[in-house]
């Protein structure tokens, strides 16, 4: 039975109805891991884990608690890459699944950018989180989870 794990210091609030909708439907087992409180909604399928503080506290507890064909939900793309390696599957904020076909060229692109931000270069941000957004989550989650998931 897989496993759900969110990243959840940067979820987004407008996709926390949808993930938990999802959850209750499923009888998924979720685990949601985060550096202070943050709620998704009151269910016993839902266990909550606050790490300490610090850069890749969330992330080191989700990859040693994730597992083969696992799902984790997370913007964070070195750590999507770290859960792909693990053979587990991981969907960004807005909608994107990362596989072992994309996961390189996001990390590439990511360092890139990294790199000219470090010399100084200005770059813009992620554009604002959308409506338009919300709706590919939830399309792409509704997706994975029909092919991944039998109701329990």
């Amino acid at each position: 039975m897989m496993t759900l794990y969110v990243d959840a210091d940067a979820f987004p609030n407008l996709l926390k109805p949808i993930l938990f909708k999802a959850i209750k439907r499923l009888n998924l087992k979720t685990v949601v891991i985060s550096n202070k409180k943050v709620t998704i909604g009151n269910s016993s399928l839902i266990n909550y884990i606050i790490v300490e503080l610090g850069a890749d506290e969330a992330d080191n507890k989700i990859v040693e608690l994730i597992k083969e064909n696992d799902l984790a939900i997370t913007a964070d793309i070195p750590l999507a890459n770290r859960i792909i390696e693990k053979k587990a599957h991981a969907i960004d904020h807005r909608g994107e699944l990362f596989t072992e076909d994309n996961i390189k060229e996001y990390l590439a692109m990511r360092n890139l950018m990294q790199e000219l931000r470090d010399s100084g270069e200005i770059t813009k941000g992620p554009k604002p989180f959308s409506k338009n957004d919300v709706q590919k989550f939830a399309n792409q989650l509704n997706m994975f989870l029909q092919k991944y998931c039998k109701v329990q």
